[in-house]
C-alpha cells in the first residue's frame, strides 16, 4: 500500500529537491511551498548521501518528506504489510 493514498496518514508530503549544495537542501512541495530539509549529522557527513541527493535533484524525482520535522523519509512510499 502506498503511504500517500492512505487517508489516515497526513504527516507525509511529496517534494522534489530544487537545490542541493552542502550543507543545505531546498525542496518544493506539490503546493509550491519551498522547504529547507533538516538533515542529520550522519547525512551531513556522508558523501554518498550528497551524491544521491544531487542525482535525485537532477532527475526531478518526487520524494517523501515528513511534514512536521521536514526530514526525508528513509522508508520511501511503501507501508509495511501487516
Amino acid at each position: 500500500m502506498l503511504l500517500d493514498t492512505d487517508p489516515k496518514i497526513k504527516n507525509i508530503t511529496a517534494v522534489h529537491l530544487v537545490k542541493v549544495f552542502y550543507p543545505l537542501i531546498i525542496a518544493k512541495s506539490e503546493q509550491g511551498e519551498y522547504i529547507k530539509v533538516k538533515l542529520s549529522d550522519a547525512q551531513l557527513s556522508d558523501p554518498l548521501f550528497w551524491e544521491t541527493a544531487r542525482n535525485i535533484c537532477n532527475s526531478k524525482l518526487w520524494v517523501p518528506l515528513g511534514r512536521h520535522f521536514h526530514q526525508l523519509l528513509s522508508n520511501d512510499w511503501l507501508m509495511p504489510v501487516a
